[in-house]
């Protein structure tokens, strides 16, 4: 393993893999990205890959705009097959309260320049007949919202790192930060230490804990988040369906099995990614009830995986202040896949060029200090 790195990237999901593709684009090819398991180990291959412009936010809205391009070209950019398909998110809501926020977002994407459109039950069924629509209240669509398969998104960046020189070490645990004269230094492992100025924390639900190695506390918590996927049918489901009140939500992949998911608040807290079998009982019902035809279909698989949490659901990013030299590329709840193509992007641009950018400004771990906290909405799953 290299001894020096002009910057060291702890996590190989699509995150820090994004981040030191990036890097490397911009020149800085000098770059080790530390992983303590193999690749897709974590939440980036353990997702359903849904891939959404769909926010409350104009911050998160036009990033995803752009995130979703760089979907749209990245088997052709990399030469790897993702699958990515826009079939459209459908959003559900069965409340007012819900449905006038969901107007709100509308709103507020078209005036981002998106396709979006609110419908009504009645279109619902036109969009998935197969839908029970008692109860829908409102819902909104847009049709270039889509899916990937997460596992060759990530090996995608993976290969094309390697091409331009970033170093990949797996199965490589941090064990310490080295910090000289309130700087970052180096990154102490179970297979030495490398030296160098500039470390990206993009551990997803790890990074509290390889920021504690550093004596700095993050509001970020993980939070266990399962999934399952049924035997394959044939193709009738376009759109992702998403319901903002349950947090159920479900797609049928190209090879034709239903994958899903719901919120469960009612988890062991902290770093588990064991499934169970509680999860399958308050998936299946919310999905039944849903679309009823699905009620005689098997499940195949199960997994799970964790989220990571912060308090007003939007991500940690940028440069700590408490520690020059350490950037944080966590905290983005459970939408960090969907967002790391457009986030990789502009850390690289921040982290090569110095430039002050708002959004930098805006995430930044400074807010829980000074107060200014955000809020989103559309937070699902």
């Amino acid at each position: 393993m290299k001894e020096r790195a002009s910057v060291v990237v702890v996590g190989g999901g699509i995150m820090g893999l994004a981040t030191a593709y990036n890097l490397a684009l911009r020149g800085v090819r000098d770059v080790v990205v530390l992983e303590q398991s193999y690749l897709c180990s974590g939440a980036s291959g353990r997702n359903g890959g849904g891939v959404r412009a769909q926010w409350s936010s104009e911050t998160n809205i036009r990033l995803m705009r752009e995130s979703i391009q760089i979907c749209r070209q990245f088997a052709t950019d990399m030469g790897i097959n993702v699958w990515f398909r826009q079939g459209g998110y459908l959003f559900l809501t069965r409340t007012e309260a819900r449905a006038r926020q969901l107007a709100a977002s509308v709103e507020l994407q078209r005036q981002c320049g998106l396709p979006t459109r609110l419908v009504d039950a009645s279109d619902v069924r036109k969009l998935v007949p197969e839908l029970d629509g008692r109860g829908i209240v409102a819902a909104s669509y847009n049709p270039d919202d889509g899916v990937v398969f997460p596992w060759p998104f990530v090996w995608g960046y993976a290969r094309a790192c390697e091409r331009l020189g970033v170093a990949i070490e797996t199965f490589t645990r941090v064990r310490g930060i080295d910090v000289r004269g309130g700087h970052v230094a180096g990154v102490v492992t179970d297979r030495g230490t490398v030296a160098t100025e500039r470390v990206v924390n993009a551990c997803g639900a790890w990074s509290p804990e390889l920021m504690r190695l550093a004596s700095i506390e993050l509001p970020n918590r993980p939070h266990r988040h399962e999934i399952c996927s049924t035997e394959p049918l044939k193709a009738f489901l376009r759109p992702l369906v998403a319901e903002l009140e349950s947090g159920l939500y479900f797609s049928q992949s190209m090879r034709g099995e239903i994958v899903g998911g719901i919120s469960n608040d009612d988890v062991p807290e902290g770093l588990d990614q064991e499934s169970s079998p509680a999860f399958l009982g308050l998936y299946a019902r919310a999905l039944v009830a849903a679309m009823p035809s699905l009620g005689a279909v098997k499940v195949l698989r199960q997994w799970a995986g964790c989220y990571d949490l912060t308090p007003d659901g939007n991500p940690l990013v940028g440069e700590v202040d408490e520690l020059p030299g350490m950037y944080l590329a966590c905290g983005f709840m459970g939408h960090g896949f969907m967002m790391a193509p457009v986030m990789g992007k502009l850390l690289a641009q921040h982290i090569v060029e110095r430039t002050p950018l708002p959004l930098f400004e805006t995430w930044n771990l400074r807010r829980y200090r000074t107060g200014k906290l955000l809020a989103e909405t559309m937070i699902i799953g």
